[in-house]
């Protein structure tokens, strides 16, 4: 019995040790996950998700606008990405091409994101991105089987006849 009892002695003690290291190191590593610390971010913000958006902490700008011929447009905008990402290139003074009578368009330097979508249906005054960088007005309203990521829609848009335009995006 002496024997057992030594065996015991010894073996509770290591036993408690072990279950405080075990219990400390839970406990640290729980305050240092991300999501206990709500001053640590972890999302990953992949932008060419179809289905999310970023979270920016840019300064917001509320209106953007188009002038055409010396009219000013406001553009009624989505909220997502893609108008998040044009607004930070404003001003922009473009001269947009015309492309079967029915929307202007121009290549931009750089790529936006995306969220593309099929409208069926574009209406006069939509504004929309094709692809990843080239920024169309339309002026006629047509059926569609091309697929865009909607920026905004400009009412009252007049046609704006063929030919090359100069235009400017701004934003206030």
């Amino acid at each position: 019995m002496s024997t057992l009892n030594k065996k015991l002695t010894i073996s509770i003690p290591i036993l408690i040790t072990i279950i405080v290291s075990v219990v400390a190191i839970t406990i640290l590593m729980n305050n240092h996950k991300p999501d206990a610390d709500p001053n640590l971010n972890s999302t990953n913000n992949s932008e060419e998700s179809v289905n999310s958006e970023p979270k920016t902490e840019t300064t917001k700008m509320d209106k953007m606008f188009v002038t055409i011929s010396d009219k000013k447009y406001e553009i009624k905008l989505e909220n997502n990405s893609t108008v998040s990402a044009l607004m930070q290139e404003l001003p922009l003074e473009v001269s947009m091409s015309d492309l079967n009578n029915n929307e202007k368009y121009v290549d931009l330097d750089s790529s936006l994101p995306t969220n593309t979508y099929s409208p069926k249906h574009i209406e006069a005054g939509d504004v929309m991105l094709f692809g990843n960088n080239c920024l169309v007005v339309f002026y006629e309203s047509f059926d569609t089987s091309y697929s865009y990521t909607r920026i905004g829609h400009i009412d009252n848009l007049p046609n704006l006849g063929s030919g090359s335009i100069s235009t400017t995006f701004s934003a206030e």
